[in-house]
């Protein structure tokens, strides 16, 4: 094996083609994120585009099965891809479903009633099925696009190579400059203009990542995502492709040894580990997205406005009582520009530890992000209590240091699952496992959203802090479960590191 100086320190062109693309389904996505529950729930952007009038609960558990179900379709992709189609065709398929699911939550807008009337089957059937068409179409899409690109990601590096960490890490940055962009451009046009021009918004972003991996990916990613290797002795082929064909061919059929199954079960149990940390994480969505709409603080103060370049102040939202207000899905962004600021800093961080040899292991990590997104909860519970002493006038501070922990701890947990997958699943089973990590992802969101839908909603649950205490004691519930898990994380660590077999 190689030792790290053998290496190249520039990554290969190929990171960029994925980094672009990735960047720009997840501006699709998020968009599309940020403006879900806002449409769902009773919280009207003008009077032609008055959402869908459901109740907070009915909003946080569709959610939920929204985002679980995103999350569960990588397994099945996952295996298309390993068995049949290889990964680079999957993310193409992929990413065209998800562009069509954009514009057919786009075109509810232009088949529903019109009247203003709450959306269910009997009042307006065809508005709610072209909506759930658009959501399945983005759910099956995800499938074959989310587990493939990452697995290609992996595949521009050969075992050994450590910038395959700090390679997940740029993608990851990929990820969330799409993320950040999204609530600012498509989340505003929704909350501004209307919903449908989010998901139109979101639509076109997808089709510039369809384009981006077109032009560019046959040209840099050459060997990379292809179809399943197969024997073909008429084969004409130089040495060194023979080599490499040979190796391909044994990975693919070698049987399974005992360092691939103790692997398997790191994977495994660490993906136990993470369903805690998204069930917490991703209140974004819901919750702290309601939280920031209803309880927030959101007025812009004359002379803040007055220095405010004129095309930020065009995106104001104005209030009820004729003052300016920031969008509430601008909030979101926090977390994405968070990445995109603090993600080099970790990585600076990580090879700075790991050229003394004290890099934590990546169980050891995760028990970090795991605590950190505890604490992101806990800074929410003062805020809870300020919002309901004041009548949902929360200063717009708690939420940004919410945001900020758990950005912290989301750079210490999920860039180094990804970049973990793809180092101790075997070759020939990445892709499928990758969906496994992406389907406890699945599993956390829809306990997410039952957890925001049955405790999160109105004014929360009572158990410690009181009623009084507004939605606190619902923060305090979401700090308690990744914590727990965390100190558990942080003692079966050195077992799991073990287990690793030099993995680290």
């Amino acid at each position: 094996m190689k030792n790290s100086q053998d290496f190249p320190k520039r990554h290969p062109s190929g990171l960029w083609v994925l980094f672009t693309t990735e960047m720009w389904e997840r501006f699709a996505f998020y968009t599309m994120r940020a403006i879900l529950v806002l449409y769902l729930v009773d919280v009207s952007t003008s009077e032609k585009t008055p959402g869908f009038g459901w109740s907070e609960a009915e909003a946080y558990a569709l959610y939920g099965w929204y985002t679980g179900l995103v999350y569960l379709s990588p397994l099945l992709g996952g295996w298309i891809a390993d068995r049949f189609l290889g990964q680079r065709a999957c993310v193409t398929f992929g990413a065209i479903l998800m562009t069509l699911g954009e514009f057919c939550l786009a075109a509810t807008e232009f088949v529903r009633l019109g009247d203003g009337s709450k959306i269910t089957m009997e009042i307006d059937p065809t508005a709610l099925i072209t909506f759930y068409i658009g959501l399945g179409l983005m759910i099956f899409g995800n499938g074959f696009f989310k587990p493939c690109i990452s697995v290609m990601v992996g595949q521009l590096y050969v075992q050994g190579d450590r910038r395959r960490d700090d390679a997940f890490t740029i993608f990851y940055m990929g990820i969330n400059i799409g993320a950040f962009l999204s609530p600012l451009v498509g989340g505003t046009m929704a909350e501004k203009f209307g919903y449908h021009f989010g998901f139109m918004i979101a639509g076109l972003g997808m089709i510039c990542g369809l384009i981006s991996f077109t032009m560019f990916g046959k040209r840099h990613l050459k060997g990379i995502g292809i179809a399943p290797v197969k024997h073909d002795p008429n084969a004409e082929r130089t040495q060194e492709e023979q080599v490499v064909h040979e190796k391909a061919l044994h990975e693919q059929n070698r049987p399974l040894v005992r360092e691939d199954w103790d692997r398997i079960f790191v994977i495994a149990v660490l993906s136990i580990f993470v369903i805690a940390f998204w069930i917490t994480f991703e209140q974004a969505g819901s919750s702290l997205n309601i939280f920031a709409k209803i309880n927030t603080d959101r007025t812009v103060s004359e002379s803040v406005a007055a220095v405010t370049p004129g095309f930020i102040v065009g995106s104001f939202i104005t209030q009820d009582n004729g003052t300016q207000a920031f969008p509430a899905t601008w909030y979101q962004s926090v977390n994405a520009l968070g990445i995109v600021i603090f993600a080099p800093i970790f990585t600076i961080i990580w090879a700075f530890l790991a050229r003394r040899g004290i890099e934590p292991s990546t169980p050891t990590k995760f028990a970090l992000g795991l605590l950190l997104v505890s604490i992101s909860f806990l800074v929410m519970i003062p805020g809870a209590v300020e919002a309901k002493m004041t009548g949902g006038k929360a200063a717009p501070y708690w939420l940004v240091f919410c945001y900020l922990f758990a950005t912290w701890g989301e750079l210490c947990l999920s860039p180094v699952g990804l970049s973990m997958v793809t180092k101790l699943a075997p070759v020939r089973l990445a892709s499928f496992f990758m969906g496994v990590w992406f389907m406890a992802s699945c599993v956390a969101y829809i306990l997410a959203g039952y957890m925001a839908s049955y405790f999160g909603s109105g004014d929360g649950i009572s158990f410690f802090l009181g009623e009084k205490s507004g939605l606190a004691d619902f923060f305090l519930l979401m700090a308690v479960i990744p914590m727990v898990i965390g100190f558990i994380a942080l003692a079966l660590a050195p077992k799991l590191k073990q287990m690793m077999h030099g993995t680290v």
